[in-house]
């Protein structure tokens, strides 16, 4: 295979790039617009069907490349991608336009580049190629959101009214641990938001006259929080634990006393280094996002009787989030001291999501995957918070969860880049799985 690709490929994924698809600023609401025409535009062009659909937000890109042999019973394979990308700011950290892609050094900048505008690319490019040739076995249906980085739901409702689902589904939108070890996400964290205030008195007190002897607001919520920070049982309740394969797959990342000293992280105990995959990807984990009370900046001795924090529980696999709410308050006001009064709104909730690796689809891929880049994808989790996910797993629709982002690949931030030889690899990898995939 070629080192590089095709210019005419390039020039494709560079009609993409070069549109300001930011769903944050609503400035570039049009053009988010433009960017699913050009997926509805591509997948046509391939001999499908597409149209865009609204919704409350922005639109969804749908359509279908129809398999090229079959009576009609060809497996059905979704592709799921977003259009959508995240902000340029701050402008003058990018070394070349955000959105005038740029080839320096064997990278591909520009924003979208990896998240996902060329990620995604890949795989609607394998589908067209099969497509042409009349050899595509499988009905490609195309499922793409454009509010993907302002957290939207839109795909989550389509896929819940939706009939007729999938055999399985693809997803190019993430990465490798590092350069050439492909992996597969089986299974993204879900997310509990809370925001939470604690009352312990009418008024703010002087510290010289009561303290001691009257409750402080800061020091109850501290003690509260305390009870839930430690993650209790209660808060590991179902957690489906990691597969032998999947403990070996960590086992070829790069340790986790090396992943925290990167990062400039100092570890939370003395297991954390060894357990960092297990907590991280398989594992639940529950962190105060901020905290205010009192007076933290001025030179003010008062006795605060107010305090409030947010609070995200990030669920494992297996866990349900209603289940673990109640458990979580039920805790919190347990904790607190007598007389303290509990506020607790849930500001948000996603669920976990996991993909059995025993599946045969994501069997299929991991051969298809190993036959192109000459090494069997890694199973891992994803730690981070996907609701497409799980609205899929509840599906029983089978989800490969890859891609080929690097670590300083600069999502979300400037200098976004793509490993241009990873453009033909790529497109051959889903190639080689959509003919794979003829067979579910």
């Amino acid at each position: 295979m070629a080192d590089g690709p095709d210019q005419a490929w390039l020039e494709e994924l560079y009609e993409l790039l070069r549109i300001p698809s930011v769903s944050a600023d609503p400035a570039h609401a049009g053009d988010v617009r433009r960017a699913g025409e050009w997926v509805c535009d591509f997948v046509r062009g391939a001999g499908g069907e597409a149209e865009l659909v609204e919704t409350s937000t922005f639109p969804l890109a749908i359509g279908e490349i129809p398999a090229s042999t079959g009576n009609g019973d060809a497996p059905t394979v979704m592709v799921y991608g977003h259009f959508d990308v995240q902000p340029v700011e701050p402008l003058d950290l990018w070394e070349s336009d955000p959105f005038e892609p740029e080839i320096r050094d064997g990278y591909l900048y520009a924003r979208g580049s990896i998240d996902d505008k060329g990620n995604s690319y890949l795989v609607l490019k394998a589908a067209e190629l099969l497509a042409r040739a009349g050899e595509l076995p499988v009905n490609v249906r195309i499922t793409f959101d454009g509010e993907e980085e302002t957290g939207g739901h839109s795909i989550v409702d389509f896929l819940e009214a939706d009939e007729r689902g999938a055999d399985a589904c693809i997803i190019f939108d993430s990465g490798m641990p590092r350069e050439d070890v492909p992996s597969f996400d089986l299974g993204t964290r879900g997310l509990i938001y809370f925001h939470v205030r604690l009352k312990s008195g009418e008024r703010d007190l002087h510290s010289g006259m009561f303290g001691g002897a009257a409750l402080n607001g800061v020091h109850a919520l501290m003690q509260a929080l305390q009870a839930v920070v430690a993650v209790p049982d209660e808060l590991r309740a179902g957690v489906i634990p990691p597969t032998e394969e999947e403990v070996r797959s960590w086992a070829e990342l790069d340790p986790g006393a090396a992943v925290l000293a990167e990062e400039g992280a100092r570890p939370l105990d003395g297991k954390a280094a060894e357990e960092f995959y297990l907590r991280t990807l398989a594992g639940p984990a529950v962190d105060v996002n901020g905290i205010v009370g009192g007076s933290p900046l001025l030179q003010k001795t008062v006795l605060p009787v107010g305090a409030e924090a947010n609070v995200s529980i990030r669920l494992a696999p297996g866990q349900d989030a209603e289940e673990i709410a109640g458990a979580f308050e039920r805790l919190l006001r347990d904790a607190a001291p007598e007389g303290a009064d509990f506020e607790i709104e849930r500001w948000s909730s996603a669920p976990a999501g996991f993909i059995s690796p025993d599946a045969p689809a994501v069997r299929l891929a991991q051969d298809a995957f190993e036959r192109v880049l000459g090494k069997r994808p890694l199973l891992l989790r994803n730690g981070g918070t996907i609701p497409l996910v799980p609205a899929l797993a509840d599906r029983g629709i089978p989800t490969i969860l890859t891609g080929f982002s690097l670590p300083g690949a600069n999502m979300h931030s400037p200098n976004e880049r793509l490993l241009v030889r990873y453009i033909p690899l790529g497109v051959a990898a889903a190639r080689e799985t959509l003919l794979a995939f003829k067979d579910l």
